[in-house]
């Protein structure tokens, strides 16, 4: 084996996501050779990821790197990369939700977290935006517990449920909530003409729009928009607009290179009848508050990322803002439609002057280590 370099790893199920989690001490301390050592070990670029342990999805292709804490109000560091398939390039601009939810299992699990029962909370320091998050993990004989009646859409099965509290990660890469100071903007598309849109930084940044607007129902199923490449081509323009609103991005085709990931874009409805495309089964406009599907990597996600969700719950309590104005919810609980079924998020907020303070935006998860030891690379 001396021709090939071993790594210890794990595999975790995570929310909705599958990634490899990867300790910071074992891999090189140079970020440009980390990231080859990081594409190795998925296998990228190759669209199969057939020399790798990559699953050819971009709800596969995700790793995270855990360290000792480097802030004194954290337990440990977690850094999040989403590994591109074709290009050999991982993108570091925002974090995952899903992905989120296996790190605190994870840190008890190896020892860097002291386990306390039932529930252990473990404060978590994204690298990515320099935000904490708490993840409520529950807790026996010193390790997180795995089984549970916890039901999440999108993954067989329950599990222990993991609440994640992502209150903290307001303005998570602009510093503002409303990067561009407003709860809606007129967005001027080439080709498509002027389009309303928000955008919204919680967890990550968002834009959301109306489904209506682009000419959508809002109950698409991942299949009908990945075969629409003229949708999936302005959804492209719309989502590199608007990063080049909030500095994430110099031009628009830059931002398909640089930041294929951030900020997520997201068409959203009323509430409406539609059919979860995983069961069959029939999602009633009385389950939702609204409806939304979200894009990632240039392609529907097939649920709804943990980061989303935060995003898209703090943006229905925005006052006037896209998200606002077709949510059905009047209490704390968000009810969220998505292609798989729906996802809840208990949000909290407040006026404080002429912004809006969260003070709570926390949604269930479950998560369940599938393998640890070593990974070879060959560089």
């Amino acid at each position: 084996m001396a021709e090939q370099r071993r790594i210890r790893c794990a595999i975790l199920r995570a929310g909705t996501s599958k990634g490899i989690f990867l300790m910071e001490n074992d891999l090189s301390l140079d970020i440009k050779r980390r990231d080859q050592e990081i594409l190795a070990i998925f296998g990228s670029p190759d669209v199969r990821q057939i020399d790798g342990l990559g699953g050819a999805d971009p709800l596969t292709s995700k790793v995270a790197v855990i360290g000792p804490s480097t802030r004194p109000d954290a337990d440990v560091d977690y850094t999040f990369g989403q590994v591109s398939i074709g290009t050999g390039f991982v993108d570091y601009s925002g974090n995952c939700g899903n992905i989120s939810s296996g790190v605190g299992p994870f840190a008890i699990d190896e020892g860097l977290v002291r386990a306390v029962e039932p529930v252990t909370k473990v404060r978590i320091h994204n690298t990515n935006t320099g935000k904490i998050l708490v993840a409520e993990v529950p807790v026996q004989d010193g390790k997180a517990k795995v089984k549970g009646d916890y039901k999440i859409a999108g993954v067989p099965g329950t599990g222990a449920k993991i609440m994640m509290d992502f209150a903290g990660t307001a303005g998570a890469v602009t510093d503002k909530m409303l990067p561009t100071g407003q709860a809606v903007d007129v967005l001027n598309i080439e080709g498509f003409g002027t389009l309303q849109a928000s955008i919204i930084d919680v967890a990550n940044p968002m834009v959301f729009v109306r489904a209506k607007d682009l000419g959508l129902s809002g109950i698409e199923t991942p299949a009908q928009i990945n075969a629409n490449q003229e949708m999936l081509d302005l959804l492209e323009k719309i989502r590199g607009k608007a990063a080049t609103m909030i500095g994430m991005a110099r031009h628009e085709a830059d931002a398909l290179k640089n930041s294929p990931a951030f900020p997520m874009i997201a068409f959203v409805s009323e509430p409406q009848d539609y059919v979860d495309f995983t069961t069959g089964n029939t999602i009633r406009a009385d389950q939702v508050d609204v409806v939304s599907r979200l894009m990632f990597m240039q392609v529907m996600h097939k649920t709804y990322a943990g980061t989303g969700t935060t995003c898209t719950g703090a943006a229905a309590k925005i006052p006037g803002s896209i998200v606002n104005l077709v949510t059905r919810s009047q209490s704390s609980l968000v009810r969220i439609g998505h292609p798989a079924g729906v996802i809840e998020i208990e949000v909290e907020a407040k006026e404080d002057g002429n912004e809006i303070k969260l003070e709570r935006a926390a949604f269930g998860r479950t998560s369940r280590r599938i393998m640890d030891g070593y990974v070879y690379i060959a560089l």
